[in-house]
This record gives C-alpha cells, sequence and structure tokens, in this order.
C-alpha cells in the first residue's frame, strides 16, 4: 500500500493567508512550485501517494487565514494522510539570517525524526546551513493534523542568497525533502 504524503504549500496566493514578501518574491509563490516539483519526484516512486494543498497556483484555500488552515488539515484528515508536509519561507529583521529549519509538535514524535531527516538532505542539496529542528505547540497544522506533520521552513526569503537559491532552484529544495522522506519511510 503506498505510503499517503500530503504538501501543503503554506498560503495563498492572495490575502487572506498570503504569505511573507522580501527581496521581490513572494512565499507563497515559491513554495507552490517547491510543492510541485516534489509532487513530482514522490509520484515518480510508486511507494507514495500524494495529494497537494494547492494543485495550481491560483488555488485559494478558505476565506480567512484560520478557514484557510482549517480546510488544509481537513483535507489532509479525511484523505488519510500518513504524513503532512506543510512547506513556507522564513523572514526576518536581520538580513543575515540563512539556513533552513523545521517544526514539529513534540520533540518525541515521528514528524520531529522525519523533520531531522529532511533538514539533513536540505543542507547536503542545497548547502544552506541547517538551522535544526525546533518544537512548536502553537501551529494549527501541527496541533490539528491527525498524522505525523513538519513545518519545513525552506531559508529565508529576506536574505538575497537564500531567495535567490530558493526562486532560481526549487528543484533543490523538492530534492532535499524528497531525499529526507525516502530515508525516514524506506521507500
Amino acid at each position: 500500500m503506498a505510503i499517503k504524503i500530503y504538501i501543503d504549500q503554506g498560503h495563498n496566493p492572495q490575502n487572506p493567508n498570503a504569505g511573507a514578501e522580501g527581496n521581490g518574491l513572494r512565499e507563497q509563490d515559491i513554495v507552490y512550485r517547491v510543492g510541485v516539483d516534489l509532487a513530482a519526484l514522490l509520484r515518480s516512486n510508486p511507494a507514495f501517494e500524494v495529494r497537494l494543498s494547492r494543485p495550481t497556483a491560483e488555488a485559494q484555500i478558505g476565506g480567512s487565514n484560520s478557514e484557510s488552515l482549517r480546510l488544509r488539515v481537513n483535507d489532509a484528515n479525511s484523505w488519510g494522510a500518513d504524513y503532512f508536509i506543510s512547506l513556507h519561507t522564513n523572514a526576518s529583521e536581520l538580513a543575515s539570517a540563512s539556513g533552513s529549519e523545521a517544526f514539529a509538535y513534540s520533540s518525541a514524535s515521528a514528524a520531529f525524526a522525519l523533520g531531522e531527516d529532511i533538514l539533513y538532505w536540505l543542507n547536503q542539496t542545497t548547502g544552506l546551513k541547517n538551522r535544526g529542528m525546533k518544537v512548536r505547540t502553537n501551529l494549527y497544522v501541527l496541533r490539528r493534523t491527525q498524522m505525523p506533520a513538519v513545518l519545513v521552513e525552506l531559508g529565508f526569503i529576506t536574505n538575497p542568497s537564500d531567495a535567490s537559491l530558493m526562486n532560481s532552484r526549487p528543484d533543490l529544495f523538492a530534492d532535499g525533502i524528497y531525499r529526507g522522506i525516502v530515508e525516514y519511510t524506506g521507500a
């Protein structure tokens, strides 16, 4: 039976729930492209079945921030996903802030271990610093999912170098996440 991976491309193309902006780029556009590339990699492996929260770049989920989050989580839960991966770009007032990090609801969880594998491989494929796994119990997509959920901050959209790499090579980020998922699941 295929392992069901739900890829949540964080944020909507327009408000409500649009993402961060930096260096002339929008978070929602970058994570959409990384998600599509990641889905293609997973679909090429018969061990996986994939669903995207935003199957098209124009897909708008919900009429408010809270409804957008609820609909994404409900879609993954009702589909019976085995793993939930939420893609984001980080932002900071410090333009020097750089690297990838990820969040899980608990450190003693499958999600935390999966996130560690994803971050290891993101570092290998992109060269960006591995800022490590962190626990966040206040994030809706980590609290309300019925499966292990990892929120991945690919890099800092506010850092010119990170932003340029995410924009020009979304495939590297997709490849890193894919390798992390394969390593964790053994697929």
